[in-house]
C-alpha cells in the first residue's frame, strides 16, 4: 500500500510511524510521463516488500514539502530509516562534497530516469 502525503505534518508522521522499517518516498506528478511508467511498478514493490513503507508526494499538490525536501527533478525517490534520509534517487548523477577541514565527496546514490531494477535493488540492499 502506497500513502499520500499532503503536507510537513504528513510527511512527519509518517516517518515516526516507520520506526526502524525503511521508507520509500515517491516524489511525481500525474503529467510525468516517466511518473505513469513507474506507478504500477511502485504499486507491485509496495506489495512484495511488506516490511517497506512507500509513500507518495504529488509535487503540484504539495509545493512547499517539495521545495523542504530539494525536489528539482521528478520523479525523485528518497529513502528514510528511523526518520533520516539514507539515499536519494532522481533523473541525474550528482557528488556531493562537504567541506570541514577538508574536502570530502560523499556519493549519494542515484539513478538516471525511472529505472524500476535500480530501485528495487537499493530497496534489497537498505531493508
Amino acid at each position: 500500500m502506497i500513502q499520500i502525503i499532503k503536507n510537513m505534518d504528513e510527511f512527519q508522521t509518517f516517518l515516526k510511524t516507520a520506526g526502524c522499517k525503511l521508507v520509500v518516498v515517491e516524489f511525481s506528478a500525474k503529467w510525468c510521463g516517466p511518473c505513469k511508467r513507474m506507478c504500477p511498478l511502485i504499486q507491485a514493490m509496495s506489495l512484495q516488500y511488506q516490511n517497506v513503507m512507500f509513500a507518495n508526494v504529488d509535487v503540484d499538490k504539495s509545493r512547499e514539502l517539495a521545495q523542504t525536501c530539494n525536489i528539482k527533478i521528478i520523479p525523485t525517490f528518497q529513502m528514510f530509516k528511523q526518520a533520516k534520509k539514507v539515499t536519494v534517487f532522481s533523473r541525474f548523477q550528482r557528488i556531493f562534497c562537504c567541506c570541514r577541514r577538508e574536502y570530502v565527496s560523499n556519493q549519494i546514490f542515484e539513478m538516471c530516469g525511472a529505472d524500476a531494477k535500480k530501485l528495487e535493488a537499493k530497496i534489497r540492499e537498505l531493508m
